[in-house]
Protein backbone atom coordinates (compact mmCIF):
# COMPACT_ATOMS: atom_id res chain seq x y z
CA UNK A 1 0.00 0.00 0.00
CA UNK A 2 2.16 2.89 -1.39
CA UNK A 3 -0.79 5.35 -1.18
CA UNK A 4 -3.96 4.98 0.60
CA UNK A 5 -7.25 7.84 0.47
CA UNK A 6 -8.65 8.51 3.74
CA UNK A 7 -12.65 10.13 4.33
CA UNK A 8 -11.79 12.60 6.41
CA UNK A 9 -13.91 14.63 8.70
CA UNK A 10 -11.44 16.75 10.70
CA UNK A 11 -12.55 15.32 14.15
CA UNK A 12 -9.91 13.29 16.27
CA UNK A 13 -10.12 9.56 14.64
CA UNK A 14 -9.56 10.73 11.59
CA UNK A 15 -7.22 12.95 12.07
CA UNK A 16 -5.01 10.31 14.38
CA UNK A 17 -5.36 8.02 11.50
CA UNK A 18 -3.19 10.26 9.19
CA UNK A 19 0.11 9.24 10.60
CA UNK A 20 -0.66 6.01 12.55
CA UNK A 21 -1.82 4.88 8.81
CA UNK A 22 1.64 6.11 7.51
CA UNK A 23 3.18 4.12 10.70
CA UNK A 24 1.38 1.04 10.00
CA UNK A 25 1.78 1.03 6.71
CA UNK A 26 4.42 2.84 5.09
CA UNK A 27 2.18 4.73 3.04
CA UNK A 28 1.51 8.40 1.76
CA UNK A 29 -2.29 9.30 2.91
CA UNK A 30 -4.30 11.21 1.13
CA UNK A 31 -7.68 13.11 2.50
CA UNK A 32 -10.77 13.61 1.09
CA UNK A 33 -13.81 15.64 2.75
CA UNK A 34 -17.15 16.42 1.87
CA UNK A 35 -18.39 19.28 1.37
CA UNK A 36 -22.31 19.86 1.98
CA UNK A 37 -22.31 23.21 2.62
CA UNK A 38 -20.49 23.69 6.45
CA UNK A 39 -18.80 26.90 5.08
CA UNK A 40 -15.38 27.78 3.23
CA UNK A 41 -13.88 28.77 6.92
CA UNK A 42 -14.43 25.49 8.68
CA UNK A 43 -13.80 23.48 5.44
CA UNK A 44 -10.08 25.80 4.92
CA UNK A 45 -9.64 24.39 8.64
CA UNK A 46 -10.25 20.97 8.11
CA UNK A 47 -8.12 20.65 4.89
CA UNK A 48 -5.11 22.92 6.81
CA UNK A 49 -5.13 20.73 9.98
CA UNK A 50 -5.51 17.34 7.43
CA UNK A 51 -1.28 18.80 5.24
CA UNK A 52 -0.15 20.00 9.38
CA UNK A 53 -0.90 16.40 10.53
CA UNK A 54 0.92 14.63 8.14
CA UNK A 55 -1.44 14.00 4.22
CA UNK A 56 0.23 14.53 1.38
CA UNK A 57 -2.92 16.74 -0.59
CA UNK A 58 -6.47 17.06 1.09
CA UNK A 59 -9.09 17.35 -1.21
CA UNK A 60 -12.19 18.96 -0.34
CA UNK A 61 -15.15 17.87 -2.80
CA UNK A 62 -18.69 20.07 -3.08
CA UNK A 63 -20.61 17.55 -3.03
CA UNK A 64 -24.14 19.50 -1.98
CA UNK A 65 -26.10 19.71 -5.15
CA UNK A 66 -25.73 15.99 -6.10
CA UNK A 67 -26.54 15.02 -2.48
CA UNK A 68 -29.53 16.35 -2.87
CA UNK A 69 -30.66 15.94 -6.09
CA UNK A 70 -29.50 12.70 -6.30
CA UNK A 71 -29.83 11.13 -2.52
CA UNK A 72 -32.36 13.16 -0.71
CA UNK A 73 -34.92 13.83 -3.43
CA UNK A 74 -34.65 10.06 -4.51
CA UNK A 75 -35.65 8.89 -0.62
CA UNK A 76 -38.09 11.60 -0.70
CA UNK A 77 -39.83 10.24 -3.77
CA UNK A 78 -39.23 6.31 -2.45
CA UNK A 79 -40.95 7.12 0.76
CA UNK A 80 -38.07 6.38 3.39
CA UNK A 81 -36.66 10.25 4.25
CA UNK A 82 -39.04 10.27 6.91
CA UNK A 83 -41.52 8.63 9.59
CA UNK A 84 -41.04 6.34 11.97
CA UNK A 85 -38.60 4.19 9.82
CA UNK A 86 -36.75 7.13 8.63
CA UNK A 87 -33.19 6.62 7.08
CA UNK A 88 -30.59 9.04 8.45
CA UNK A 89 -29.09 11.53 6.07
CA UNK A 90 -25.64 9.74 7.47
CA UNK A 91 -26.68 6.33 6.35
CA UNK A 92 -27.87 7.67 2.51
CA UNK A 93 -24.56 9.77 2.40
CA UNK A 94 -22.56 6.10 2.86
CA UNK A 95 -22.48 5.26 -1.48
CA UNK A 96 -21.96 9.23 -1.88
CA UNK A 97 -18.99 8.98 -0.07
CA UNK A 98 -18.09 5.92 -1.30
CA UNK A 99 -18.03 6.81 -4.43
CA UNK A 100 -16.09 9.94 -4.13
CA UNK A 101 -13.35 8.22 -2.02
CA UNK A 102 -12.58 5.33 -5.57
CA UNK A 103 -12.89 8.13 -7.98
CA UNK A 104 -10.24 9.92 -5.68
CA UNK A 105 -8.66 6.84 -5.59
CA UNK A 106 -8.59 6.18 -8.98
CA UNK A 107 -7.09 9.66 -9.58
CA UNK A 108 -4.50 9.54 -7.16
CA UNK A 109 -3.32 5.80 -8.20
CA UNK A 110 -4.18 4.74 -4.83
CA UNK A 111 -4.56 0.77 -3.66
CA UNK A 112 -6.63 1.53 -0.62
CA UNK A 113 -9.30 3.57 1.08
CA UNK A 114 -9.86 3.93 4.54
CA UNK A 115 -12.75 5.60 6.78
CA UNK A 116 -13.13 6.48 11.06
CA UNK A 117 -15.49 4.31 11.73
CA UNK A 118 -14.78 2.32 15.17
CA UNK A 119 -17.34 -0.09 14.69
CA UNK A 120 -16.87 -1.21 11.23
CA UNK A 121 -19.06 0.58 7.89
CA UNK A 122 -20.26 -2.36 6.46
CA UNK A 123 -22.74 -0.73 3.85
CA UNK A 124 -19.51 1.94 2.69
CA UNK A 125 -17.13 -0.84 2.20
CA UNK A 126 -19.47 -3.24 0.52
CA UNK A 127 -20.12 -0.31 -2.01
CA UNK A 128 -16.21 0.41 -2.50
CA UNK A 129 -16.45 -3.41 -3.30
CA UNK A 130 -18.93 -3.31 -5.84
CA UNK A 131 -17.32 -0.15 -7.57
CA UNK A 132 -14.00 -1.22 -7.52
CA UNK A 133 -13.21 -4.99 -6.15
CA UNK A 134 -9.27 -4.00 -6.33
CA UNK A 135 -9.35 -1.92 -3.71
CA UNK A 136 -8.35 -2.51 -0.19
CA UNK A 137 -11.01 -1.08 2.46
CA UNK A 138 -9.10 0.08 5.85
CA UNK A 139 -10.52 1.08 9.14
CA UNK A 140 -8.13 2.06 11.35
CA UNK A 141 -10.18 2.44 14.42
CA UNK A 142 -11.50 -0.92 14.28
CA UNK A 143 -7.93 -2.07 14.48
CA UNK A 144 -5.68 0.56 16.70
CA UNK A 145 -7.66 -0.80 20.20
CA UNK A 146 -6.98 2.49 21.60
CA UNK A 147 -9.24 4.06 24.16
CA UNK A 148 -10.39 7.55 23.67
CA UNK A 149 -7.93 8.92 26.54
CA UNK A 150 -5.62 6.80 24.76
CA UNK A 151 -6.58 8.35 21.37
CA UNK A 152 -5.52 12.09 22.59
CA UNK A 153 -2.16 10.73 24.39
CA UNK A 154 -1.54 9.23 20.61
CA UNK A 155 -2.29 12.91 19.28
CA UNK A 156 -0.24 15.00 21.37
CA UNK A 157 2.69 12.55 21.40
CA UNK A 158 2.24 13.40 17.52
CA UNK A 159 1.38 16.88 17.63
CA UNK A 160 -2.08 15.98 16.02
CA UNK A 161 -4.38 18.68 16.39
CA UNK A 162 -8.17 17.48 16.12
CA UNK A 163 -10.67 20.26 15.82
CA UNK A 164 -14.41 20.39 14.35
CA UNK A 165 -15.37 17.57 12.08
CA UNK A 166 -17.25 18.17 8.69
CA UNK A 167 -19.13 14.82 8.95
CA UNK A 168 -22.08 16.12 9.99
CA UNK A 169 -24.57 15.04 7.24
CA UNK A 170 -27.22 14.59 10.18
CA UNK A 171 -26.43 17.79 11.38
CA UNK A 172 -26.58 19.76 8.06
CA UNK A 173 -30.36 18.43 6.88
CA UNK A 174 -32.39 17.40 10.40
CA UNK A 175 -32.79 21.32 10.56
CA UNK A 176 -34.63 21.54 13.90
CA UNK A 177 -33.98 23.21 17.29
CA UNK A 178 -34.21 21.56 20.67
CA UNK A 179 -38.12 21.89 21.43
CA UNK A 180 -37.17 23.78 24.95
CA UNK A 181 -36.22 26.57 21.64
CA UNK A 182 -38.76 26.85 19.94
CA UNK A 183 -41.39 29.54 18.93
CA UNK A 184 -44.78 29.10 20.47
CA UNK A 185 -46.78 30.20 17.85
CA UNK A 186 -47.83 27.81 14.79
CA UNK A 187 -46.61 28.93 11.46
CA UNK A 188 -47.98 27.67 7.91
CA UNK A 189 -46.18 26.76 5.15
CA UNK A 190 -46.89 25.95 1.34
CA UNK A 191 -44.57 23.42 -0.29
CA UNK A 192 -45.13 22.85 -4.03
CA UNK A 193 -43.81 19.40 -5.67
CA UNK A 194 -43.89 19.06 -9.37
CA UNK A 195 -43.33 15.68 -10.60
CA UNK A 196 -42.34 14.25 -6.74
CA UNK A 197 -39.91 17.24 -6.32
CA UNK A 198 -39.82 20.22 -4.57
CA UNK A 199 -39.67 23.42 -6.29
CA UNK A 200 -41.53 26.23 -4.45
CA UNK A 201 -42.21 27.56 -0.92
CA UNK A 202 -44.86 30.06 -0.07
CA UNK A 203 -45.44 30.46 -3.81
CA UNK A 204 -41.79 31.33 -4.54
CA UNK A 205 -40.04 29.05 -7.12
CA UNK A 206 -36.05 28.40 -6.06
CA UNK A 207 -33.32 25.99 -7.08
CA UNK A 208 -33.47 22.50 -4.71
CA UNK A 209 -30.42 24.02 -2.34
CA UNK A 210 -31.71 27.35 -1.92
CA UNK A 211 -35.08 25.81 -1.14
CA UNK A 212 -33.77 23.28 1.63
CA UNK A 213 -32.43 26.00 3.34
CA UNK A 214 -35.14 28.20 3.30
CA UNK A 215 -36.98 25.63 4.70
CA UNK A 216 -34.38 24.65 7.16
CA UNK A 217 -35.32 28.24 8.79
CA UNK A 218 -38.79 28.28 8.82
CA UNK A 219 -39.49 24.41 9.94
CA UNK A 220 -36.50 25.08 12.64
CA UNK A 221 -37.39 27.83 14.32
CA UNK A 222 -40.77 25.21 15.04
CA UNK A 223 -38.86 22.72 16.01
CA UNK A 224 -39.70 20.56 12.54
CA UNK A 225 -36.86 19.33 10.95
CA UNK A 226 -37.18 20.02 7.18
CA UNK A 227 -36.72 16.95 5.83
CA UNK A 228 -39.14 15.78 7.98
CA UNK A 229 -41.45 18.49 6.79
CA UNK A 230 -40.83 17.65 3.55
CA UNK A 231 -41.48 14.26 4.11
CA UNK A 232 -44.99 14.65 5.72
CA UNK A 233 -45.87 17.44 2.54
CA UNK A 234 -45.04 14.77 -0.01
CA UNK A 235 -46.70 11.40 1.62
CA UNK A 236 -50.24 13.79 1.57
CA UNK A 237 -49.82 14.97 -1.91
CA UNK A 238 -48.70 11.20 -3.39
CA UNK A 239 -51.47 9.58 -1.14
CA UNK A 240 -53.80 12.25 -2.65
CA UNK A 241 -52.98 11.18 -6.39
CA UNK A 242 -52.26 7.54 -6.65
CA UNK A 243 -54.65 4.91 -6.51
CA UNK A 244 -54.85 2.83 -3.50
CA UNK A 245 -52.61 -0.12 -5.23
CA UNK A 246 -49.90 2.11 -6.58
CA UNK A 247 -50.03 3.58 -2.58
CA UNK A 248 -49.56 0.45 -1.09
CA UNK A 249 -46.62 -0.97 -3.19
CA UNK A 250 -44.97 1.81 -2.58
CA UNK A 251 -44.27 0.89 1.42
CA UNK A 252 -42.53 -2.66 -0.29
CA UNK A 253 -40.28 0.04 -2.49
CA UNK A 254 -39.02 1.78 0.73
CA UNK A 255 -38.28 -0.99 2.41
CA UNK A 256 -36.04 -2.29 -1.06
CA UNK A 257 -34.69 0.81 -1.00
CA UNK A 258 -33.18 0.67 2.52
CA UNK A 259 -32.63 -3.54 2.15
CA UNK A 260 -30.31 -1.84 -0.92
CA UNK A 261 -28.28 0.96 1.44
CA UNK A 262 -28.02 -1.56 4.08
CA UNK A 263 -26.36 -3.93 1.65
CA UNK A 264 -24.32 -1.49 -0.21
CA UNK A 265 -25.79 -1.96 -3.33
CA UNK A 266 -26.75 1.48 -4.43
CA UNK A 267 -25.09 1.48 -7.37
CA UNK A 268 -26.83 -2.16 -8.38
CA UNK A 269 -29.14 -2.40 -11.62
CA UNK A 270 -32.08 -3.26 -9.26
CA UNK A 271 -31.82 0.57 -7.70
CA UNK A 272 -32.09 1.72 -11.40
CA UNK A 273 -35.11 -0.44 -11.91
CA UNK A 274 -36.67 0.77 -8.77
CA UNK A 275 -35.64 4.54 -9.82
CA UNK A 276 -37.45 3.99 -13.40
CA UNK A 277 -40.69 2.74 -11.38
CA UNK A 278 -40.69 5.52 -8.87
CA UNK A 279 -39.91 8.23 -11.54
CA UNK A 280 -42.58 6.71 -13.23
CA UNK A 281 -45.77 6.96 -10.75
CA UNK A 282 -44.57 10.66 -10.08
CA UNK A 283 -45.44 11.80 -13.59
CA UNK A 284 -48.63 13.14 -12.15
CA UNK A 285 -47.77 13.74 -8.21
CA UNK A 286 -47.52 17.29 -8.68
CA UNK A 287 -49.48 19.99 -6.18
CA UNK A 288 -49.22 22.04 -3.37
CA UNK A 289 -49.70 21.01 0.15
CA UNK A 290 -50.17 23.21 2.96
CA UNK A 291 -48.12 22.50 6.76
CA UNK A 292 -48.78 23.99 10.10
CA UNK A 293 -45.71 23.87 12.27
CA UNK A 294 -45.76 24.11 15.57
CA UNK A 295 -43.16 23.08 18.94
CA UNK A 296 -42.19 19.89 17.00
CA UNK A 297 -45.31 19.37 14.82
CA UNK A 298 -46.08 19.44 11.40
CA UNK A 299 -50.08 18.83 10.49
CA UNK A 300 -51.12 19.00 7.00
CA UNK A 301 -53.96 21.61 6.54
CA UNK A 302 -54.74 21.56 2.98
CA UNK A 303 -53.34 19.21 -0.11
CA UNK A 304 -53.86 20.76 -3.44
CA UNK A 305 -53.29 18.34 -7.15
CA UNK A 306 -53.32 19.41 -10.08
CA UNK A 307 -54.10 15.61 -11.07
CA UNK A 308 -57.62 13.84 -10.72
CA UNK A 309 -56.97 12.32 -7.65
CA UNK A 310 -58.41 8.53 -7.41
CA UNK A 311 -59.47 8.99 -4.45
CA UNK A 312 -60.20 11.62 -1.94
CA UNK A 313 -57.73 12.87 0.40
CA UNK A 314 -58.80 12.76 4.33
CA UNK A 315 -56.95 11.69 6.90
CA UNK A 316 -54.91 14.38 8.24
CA UNK A 317 -50.81 13.54 8.60
CA UNK A 318 -49.02 14.57 11.19
CA UNK A 319 -45.01 13.76 12.10
CA UNK A 320 -42.68 14.53 15.44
Amino acid sequence: MDRIVLAYSGGLATSIAIPWLAERYGAEIITVTMDLGQGKELLEEIRDRSLATGALRAHVVDVRDEFARSYIVRALKAGFLGGAEATAPAALSRPLVAQKLVTIAHIEQATAVAHGDADGNAALEMTVGSLDPALTVLAPAGEWGMTLSQQADYARERGVVAGASAGAFDDRYAGARSPIDVAGEPASVDVAFERGVPVAINGVVMPLLDLLASLEIIAGVHGVGRLAALHVAHQALQRATLDEAAAAFSNDVAEEYRRILRNGAWFAPMREALDAYVDKIHERITGTVRLTLVKGDCTVVDCKTSAASPAPFIALTKAH
